[in-house]
Order: C-alpha cells, then structure tokens, then sequence
C-alpha cells in the first residue's frame, strides 16, 4: 500500500521486517537489495580530485564527472545549467559572486640564502585561502593575535608586513590590510567546535576573503604546529622575511548547476517535483564535505532508474529531479532564476555530509524542518532511518540480518541515526525559506572533526554508510513521489490581516514578508540583510546577537521571518521562535522587523 498522510498523520504499511513503513515490503527490498556503497564510493573519489571552488576549472571538471556518470546511468535532461555571476547580478538575496580560481601560491621563508618552503598550493591546494588575489611578495611577519581588533595592533607597525593572526582571513582583512597597511595575511584558524578541537595541530582549515572586501589581498593557512613556531621565534625577537608567490583571483564566469530527471508518469502529477539536492563545491579534498551527499544523490538516481528501466519499480507519479549546485547561491541561483522549477518542487531530500566514517566521529542525522514549516516529509525519512537502525544493529549483533546493506570495502558497524530538531547551515535553508515555502528533510553527519580540512579525504569515508543514506534517500523520495496527497506549490499567499485600528500596542503590529527578495537572509559569501542595512543607515538590530536556549541569531532572524506571514502579530512570532529556540523578548523581535521593513523585506500590514 501507498503513503497516507494528513496533516502530519502517517498511516504505514507493516512490513515483513515488522516495521511500519510507507512502501510495499516489495519496493523495500529491492530498493535495498539494488543501492550500492561502492559504486557511491568510486563517484565521490572523482569529484575529490578537484578544487572545487565556484566557477573555478576544477568545479567544471567535478560538473561533467557527475554529468557523465546521469547520462551512463540512464537519467534523462541531464545538463549543466549556467546562470551569469558578475558581482552586480542578483539571484534574490545572494548577490552573485565572480567565479574564483588558482594556478600557483608558495609562501616561502627567505634569508641567508637557505630558503624554506612553508605552504605550497600545488601540493595541498587548501592552504591558499579562498578569494586571495596574484601577489609577489618579500616581507617581514609579525604576530598581531587574533587580529580583528584595533587592540591586536597597538605599539606594532603592521604597515608593509605580513600578519600572523588567529581568526579567519576574511575576519580580519579589512582590518589589517584597509586600516592598518599589512600586505598579506597567515592564519591559523581552528576548525568549528567539536570535542576533538586542537587535537590535530598538523591539520589545516580552509579559510576565505571576502569576495566584496575593498582591501584585495593573498592568505595563506597554516596548521597550528607551524604557526607556533613562528609565533615562538617572533616572541624570542627573532625577526622572519616571508616570500608570497601567488597566482590566482576572481573572474567572470557563471554558476554551474547540474541537473538531471526521472520523468514521472502520472498525467496530472509529473509536472510535480520531488527534489534531492547537495552542494557540489568545496576546496579539495571535501570527501565528507561534500562529495558524500553528491555521490550519494547520484546513487539513488542509478538505483531509482535500474529499478524503474527492469520493471522492479513502477515509475513514480511524480517527476524526480537531482541537483548539484554550489552550496546556497547556486540553489539561489537555480531557484530565482528558473522560478518555474521552483513552483514544481513539492519537497527536497538534502545531503550535506553523510559519509563519515569511524575516524570523523560523525553521527548521522535525519534534521527536521522549521516550525515554521510543519511537514510529514521528516517523519517519511526518519521510518525509513529507523528501519536501516534495526537492520544494521541487527547484523552487528548478530552476524544476521534481512538486510545489512554492506559495501565490500566499508564497515559493519550500525548506522544509529537520530531524528534531530531543525539546525540551520546548508541548502535547506533556502529551499524552507518562507519566500519558497518547500519542506525539504536534511540528512547529515555531525559533528566531523575533520570538517574544512585536508584530512576530509576519501580514506575516511565508510561505502557502506553512503549505501545505507543511499537506500534512505531513495525509499524517502520514491514514497512522497507517489503520494497524490502532498501539494504542489508549498508556498501559498496566507490571508492577510485586515487593517487595525490606530493605535494598536507594540506587539499587536502585524508585517508580511514582501513578494521580493527571495531567500535568506544570509547566503553564502554575502548577507544581504547587512548590507541593505548599513546602506539604509540602520544600526544592527540586537536580535541577531541574540542567544537563547536553544539557538542563536542567525536562527531566530530565520524564523521570524519566516513566521512573518500577514497573520500573525509581532507578540505571537516571538511566542512561536521563543517556543522554538528558547525565550526572546517580543522587543528585539519588533526592532529586527521594523529593520527588515525598511530595507524592504516586509511590509507592513497594520
């Protein structure tokens, strides 16, 4: 028996496996007999070839592998989109971003005649930070700390050297190249917050400049062993001359988007989409990040169509169609440019991150969507979890199980995923913006200590959890494509509150999002809300410092905006993020709309 939903409601078949799923135990076992770990494996170890960056030569060539293998699976209009990327065009609230590319960085300590090779671009293309630009150049290094403060410079010439500092590139460019005069930037950034932080000090970060920054110039980054050492020798007065050889920078070039279809068959329903999405981009190696979601994807489009081409699956209702965009501004891209692809959408499958293996210490998720958003889209994905729980714990117990779903060069340890509340930080934040209104289920690992390094390598990756993610996309996708209940158009115009009288109190305002721009607040190398503010003059509104209970910010700016729908007043959006999040006052909540309404964002109602 097929799906049934109402109103969050499922009513599941009973599978032989004695779990309630909603497909036929048929459509499971093949499904789950069909995914394959390692034919996910040898995927993703040609996209980690590549430097991925936008726009850049080696996104293109990581483009036409993942096109090459659509179109020898059988995937039909399979082709890469491209949508111009100037600086000046935009695709609702990202600004696009000038391509960005890299042909040779050294960073080279020089003197007496023994010159040492520090960093090397041509040998581990991380250490050259994203959005640096060609230098040549000869200079001391000085230590400045963290370097984001006028502080981190006092009592030191920074004027003609190369700074030493902490926080990420971007964070402190403008400040050490715009105000006070340094000609390049080392950092040594650590990695996002996990327990296993510092625990590597040979491991190296990714890092990025701005791309719209005023102050150009080169960053390279360095494990944390040898910025101690460096920062040793400075302290004991020893003085350092550094050589920057770079060659690299922004150019015109567009975004890339590869897409491809499984047609659906159902007259009245194949114009409908259900979407599976990743992000293809990222500095070599991005195994887990995000070459895994990538492979992953492209597995369930192989599965879904060797099933359906050899008659095992009926061909869904639906039309299925498979992403590969760079991460948020290509979706931005994509959706704001082809708004009738964005109509057609009913719900997403999103992988950012879902092969990690033993080494990563990952933890697979299957993330909810927003409140803002209620979908039983969460709970079709966390049945199809559960199962692969009870199976891949069965075997590892036992010896034994119906289906194991092994890959011959991955592990045999249980998948344990979790159902997890919302958490923001990939594509499926725009596609559950309010603007777009699509309920997507975000499956991902998390924590990764090796997240935004070169350790994100290929070794560490386990076959047989892509398989096992791989079976949960495609039986999750396959159920909604079939399922006449979900609607198309998941954004529908809400009523819209009448006019009040004068004089209403605080909280009894009531705003709507505005028809444009659409998207998030904050994309990817832009934040649109910032930067229409301080051209407006507005001082940040203090929500965005916020900190509640269970989120921070960025999470409450989201779902403000997202509960600002014409019918709600201010007091009753800060009631539902405070439920969410944890309690905010009904103030800030007012102050950031009052903002967003004069940038244009909302507009209000009464």
């Amino acid at each position: 028996m097929r799906l049934m939903s109402c109103l969050g409601l499922l009513i599941f078949a009973t599978s032989a496996q004695g779990q309630s799923l909603p497909l036929t135990d048929e459509e499971v076992t093949v499904l789950a007999r069909e995914v394959d770990g390692e034919r996910a494996m040898e995927t993703l170890k040609g996209i980690v070839q590549h430097h991925r960056e936008r726009g850049s030569r080696g996104y293109r060539s990581s483009a036409e592998w993942v096109a090459s293998r659509a179109r020898a699976y059988g995937l039909e209009g399979v082709e890469i989109l491209q949508f111009p990327a100037d600086g000046t065009i935009f695709y609702g609230t990202q600004r696009s971003r000038p391509a960005w590319d890299a042909a040779r960085g050294e960073l080279t300590e020089v003197g007496d005649g023994n010159n040492q090779l520090i960093a090397s671009y041509a040998s581990e293309s991380m250490v050259l930070a994203q959005d640096s630009e060609s230098a040549e150049v000869t200079a001391p290094l000085i230590d400045v700390g963290t370097g984001t403060t006028e502080a981190d410079y006092a009592g030191k010439d920074a004027r003609g050297k190369i700074v030493l500092v902490s926080a990420a590139p971007g964070a402190v460019q403008d400040m050490a190249i715009g105000k006070f005069g340094a000609v390049g930037i080392i950092s040594y950034q650590q990695n996002q917050k996990t327990a296993w932080s510092g625990d590597n000090q040979d491991q190296v970060r990714w890092g990025h400049l701005q791309t719209f920054s005023q102050h150009p110039t080169f960053a390279f980054m360095v494990s944390t062993r040898t910025a101690n050492t460096l920062k040793a020798r400075l302290a004991a007065g020893e003085a350092i001359q550094l050589q920057a050889s770079v060659e690299a920078g922004q150019h015109i070039s567009p975004y890339e988007v590869v897409t491809a279809t499984i047609q659906g068959a159902d007259p009245r329903l194949k114009d409908e989409e259900v979407a599976y999405s990743c992000h293809l981009d990222h500095p070599k190696p991005g195994a887990n990040d995000n070459a895994s979601g990538c492979s992953t994807i492209l597995e369930v489009a192989r599965t879904l169509q060797k099933l359906i081409d050899d008659g095992s699956l009926a061909r869904p209702a639906r039309t299925l169609r498979f992403i590969w965009p760079p991460e948020i501004e290509g979706t931005l891209a994509l959706l704001n440019g082809r708004p009738e692809l964005a109509r057609r959408i009913t719900a997403v499958v999103h992988m950012d991150m879902v092969g990690g293996g033993p080494q990563t210490q990952a933890v697979f998720h299957v993330t909810r969507g927003p409140a803002s958003l209620p979908s039983f889209v969460h709970d079709v994905a966390w049945s199809f979890a559960q199962w692969v729980n009870q199976q891949s714990y069965e075997f590892a117990a036992t010896g034994t199980a119906d289906f194991p779903m092994l890959a011959a060069s991955g592990g045999k340890a249980p998948l344990r995923a979790e159902f997890a509340r919302y958490s923001m930080g990939s594509d499926h934040d725009v596609y559950q913006d309010s603007s777009f209104g699509i309920p997507a289920v975000y499956l991902n690992d998390w924590p990764d200590r090796y997240i935004h390094t070169n350790l994100d390598s290929a070794a560490n990756i386990d076959s047989t959890k892509l398989g096992r993610v791989a079976f949960i996309g495609a039986a999750t996708g396959y159920a909604l494509a079939g399922d006449p209940r979900l609607d198309a158009g998941a954004a529908k115009p809400l009523p819209v509150a009448t006019s009040g009288p004068p004089g209403v109190g605080e909280g009894q305002h009531v705003f709507r999002r505005s028809p444009s721009p659409r998207g998030p607040m904050s994309a990817f190398g832009y934040n649109y809300f910032q930067d229409h503010a301080k051209r407006a003059g507005i001082a940040g509104p203090k929500l965005l410092d916020f900190v509640g209970e269970r989120g921070s910010g960025p999470d409450y700016a989201y779902e403000v905006l997202n509960f600002t729908d014409g019918r709600r007043d201010v007091q009753q959006i800060a009631n539902e993020v405070s439920a969410e999040f944890g309690l905010v006052p009904m103030a800030l909540v007012l102050e950031y709309l009052r903002a967003a309404e004069e940038i244009g964002v909302v507009e209000r109602v009464r």
